[in-house]
């Protein structure tokens, strides 16, 4: 499934098990666990149509998957889960599932696909999304799992033509019946920018579901499986329906539009600062306390070419270097400028955002101050009030990240600043 490396079981005694010289190269073990009925059979996970692995999407049924406790790769081997789980022998799992809603998983890499890499000297994402599903137990009472294998990158190499193509993937899932959900896996750095687009661009009622890990799968505590069965149990969930993108760790529901990374390295990290996670999943289920009221639609072609935008920080002493810089390079059609306060910049920066204003850029303006909203309420050169009437769009309570997305996906429909405003008022 995906995979060209067998699947080992540690034993306490440093010894290899039947099961163990099955999965790593051996025979399949007898009924009476004496041994491999077949020597040094080299094993490759299967795929239902009885094939070696192939395309980057396949239907995987987990009940016919063994979860993982190492991968192994030649002479090494990579620590991926603490439990395996006993492989139950002439139980199909067809019959069994028959009845689960279907979930279908994109797996585009991230912490969550990554393991410890000595060649590299640190973690890399390598992991196929096949990996991933099959090293969650439970996750086969859930739902039936498609997978699909759209990249495998660290988010900080996410692109909005990524974007497109995942929200492509999306809307096509979650347009058949048998489908409840789609998951993303993701890397957690720019998750919540992948998880906004996909807010504004997938419109059906059915949930789409990020999710990632802040501890590689090659880590005994890592913390991926437990994500992705609480993101599988949102995604059949009746009362996720209708609330649009979330982001789903630790066992906490956040929306899209408000969730954002609060922690470079801890597993509590995503958070909604101002007003709070939608839900959590507990061990009864899953619970919702309210939902997410500002959202909006803009639905795109997945041909459409995106615009570019890019991001401006104000700080002491900031001139109009970046702003010109990207001027001369070009193109630009949007500039986000995280401001200081209520939405306020230096005057030398000021008088760059009017000469790119000049030349028909639009610019939004943030706060870096990551709570509150930004209002045009100082006078003078770069304050709010001079930037509004410059024709600036303020983006209310979006941090600069989640305005530059709605900026580019708004940008699709419009340049005029008072239909912009309106954008980044709903």
């Amino acid at each position: 499934m995906g995979g060209r490396n067998g699947i080992r079981e540690e034993r306490n005694d440093g010894g290899s098990s039947a099961l163990d010289d099955w999965v790593c190269g051996g025979g399949r073990p007898d009924h009476a666990g004496h041994g491999p009925t077949s020597r040094r059979t080299p094993h490759r996970w299967r795929h239902l149509d009885g094939g070696h692995p192939g395309p980057p999407s396949h239907r995987v049924l987990l009940g016919d998957v063994l979860p993982l406790q190492e991968v192994c790769r030649g002479g090494g081997k990579v620590r991926y889960l603490s439990v395996v789980l006993a492989l139950l022998v002439g139980v199909g799992p067809l019959k069994a599932q028959s009845s689960l809603p279907t979930v279908v998983v994109l797996s585009t890499g991230g912490t969550i696909a990554s393991t410890q890499s000595d060649e590299q000297g640190g973690y890399t994402s390598s992991l196929a999304g096949e990996q991933l599903v099959a090293a969650v137990p439970g996750l086969d009472q859930v739902a039936v799992i498609e997978v699909q294998n759209v990249v495998n990158v660290g988010s900080t190499n996410m692109t909005p033509a990524l974007w497109l193509e995942v929200s492509r993937r999306a809307i096509i899932a979650l347009d058949r019946a048998e489908v409840a959900g789609v998951l993303v896996t993701h890397g957690t750095d720019t998750m919540e920018e992948t998880a906004y687009f996909l807010d504004l661009t997938v419109t059906s009622e059915k949930p789409v579901i990020l999710v990632g890990a802040m501890r590689a799968a090659s880590e005994w505590d890592a913390d991926g499986p437990r994500n992705l069965l609480n993101a599988a149990q949102v995604a059949v969930s009746e009362d996720a329906r209708g609330k649009g993108t979330f982001v789903v760790l630790n066992g906490e529901i956040h929306a899209a539009r408000e969730v954002t990374k609060t922690h470079s390295l801890a597993v509590e990290t995503f958070g909604t600062p101002e007003f709070g996670a939608l839900g959590v999943v507990d061990p009864d289920g899953v619970r919702f306390y309210r939902a997410p009221l500002r959202r909006q639609s803009i639905p795109m072609a997945p041909d459409v070419v995106l615009p570019t935008v890019d991001i401006i920080p104000n700080y002491a002493g900031s001139d109009g270097r970046l702003i010109r810089g990207l001027l001369k390079e070009g193109p630009v059609d949007g500039l986000v400028v995280d401001a200081s306060g209520a939405g306020n910049i230096a005057a030398p920066l000021f008088e760059a955002v009017k000469e790119a204003r000049q030349q028909g850029v639009v610019v939004v303006i943030t706060s870096r101050t990551h709570s509150g909203r930004v209002l045009p309420l100082y006078a003078g050169g770069g304050g709010g009030t001079t930037l509004h009437e410059l024709g600036c769009v303020f983006a209310d309570n979006l941090s600069a990240q989640k305005a530059r997305v709605l900026l580019i996906a708004a940008l699709t429909r419009t340049k005029d600043p008072e239909k912009l405003r309106a954008f980044f008022s709903r």
